[in-house]
């Protein structure tokens, strides 16, 4: 079963901010991914053992991808791609511990959407300079500039309501599916819902940072170049 914690709040100069559960869910995700990544890196050789194998398949597999879809004149968002391809999987996939995903909380599914905007909004600039990038809003006719305007606002939204929706909705799914085994008993809460654990949580936690990933790709292409 999903669990969720109650957290305290702490008061930053008047501003209340909630320690909620998915906030320490993604805290404990990137304290492990930065410590996997320090114990990885200083070990690197040239004839590589096993765990730099698998770091290297990643990376290149990551590099693979960046190329195909977006080019090689956009390898420097590598790191970028690879960064969010980890720390969402990471968050997805927590509910195979009983653990409730932090992207089942919308303010998470926002916030990741926002850091997706901003890359895309920033580099645009930074590539076709601030004038272009406005003028951009007006093409290829003047008229289309409010709906210009729309399509690029309502990007983090549509990229935050699609992870959102799917992960709250399969977790929901599993509470239901618990409350319903609780009156049977303890085996069949063990026993039958491995194979809906490996759909809702492995599959469509896996396809559902895929489809953010790719379309974070894809937006930074398409925007930079208009």
């Amino acid at each position: 079963m999903v669990l969720g914690l109650a957290m305290p709040s702490i008061n930053l100069f008047g501003i209340r901010l909630d320690i909620t559960s998915s906030l320490i869910t993604q805290w404990v995700i990137m304290v492990l991914i930065i410590l996997l990544a320090i114990i990885l890196t200083p070990k690197l050789t040239e004839v590589p053992g096993d765990s730099q194998n698998i770091a290297e398949i990643f990376v290149e597999f990551i590099s693979n991808m960046v190329e195909e879809n977006m080019g090689k004149k956009y390898v420097g968002f590598i790191p970028y791609i690879g960064t969010l391809f980890i720390f969402m999987l990471c968050m997805n996939l927590v509910g195979l511990f009983g653990i409730k995903p932090p992207t089942t909380d919308y303010n998470v599914a926002l916030g990741m959407a926002l850091i997706s905007f901003i890359v895309i909004q920033s580099y645009t600039i930074k590539k076709v300079g601030i004038g272009q990038y406005f003028t951009g809003y007006g093409k290829p006719f003047v008229f289309l500039l409010p709906i210009n305007i729309l399509e690029r606002v309502s990007l983090p939204l549509s990229l935050s309501l699609r992870l959102f929706g799917n992960m709250f909705a399969a977790t929901v799914i599993m509470d239901l599916l618990y409350e319903a085994l609780r009156g049977i008993g303890f085996i069949a809460q063990i026993g039958i819902p491995i194979p809906f654990h490996a759909y809702f949580d492995l599959f469509d936690g896996t396809l559902q940072m895929i489809i953010f990933v790719m379309l974070t790709m894809i937006n930074i292409k398409i925007i930079s170049e208009h």
